[in-house]
């Protein structure tokens, strides 16, 4: 999930907002296409998946902890991790994904 605009969509206080997947680096778990649900005020540990700004850009993946601090963990083996030396990136936990109009396809994550 890649987008060039700068800011989280202005949502009042902590509400949680939906992004649609751009790409392959979180396949298998998620497919491009599929509706994730962001809680900006979540709670990021070890293991969940997050919205990240990171290098000028958004980017989504699974928040690992490693030895000194955290990385940004893609799902697919084709793409690399990124180290974080804190979790100030971090910007929102992805509580629930959908795949339009399949509502029985939706999956929480908390």
């Amino acid at each position: 999930m890649q987008s060039n605009d700068l800011s989280i969509p202005e949502c009042g206080g902590g509400e949680s907002f939906a992004l649609m997947v751009m790409g392959h680096s979180m396949a298998p778990e998620f497919l491009e296409g599929e509706i994730i649900i962001i809680e900006p005020e979540g709670l990021a540990k070890d293991g969940a998946y997050v919205l990240a700004w990171h290098n000028d850009e958004w980017t989504f993946r699974q928040l690992l902890r490693a030895n000194a601090g955290w990385v940004l963990h893609p799902l697919s083996p084709e793409f690399a991790d990124v180290p974080l030396a804190d979790l100030a990136a971090v910007r929102g936990v992805i509580i629930q994904k959908a795949l339009p109009g399949r509502r029985r396809a939706s999956k929480f994550y908390v």
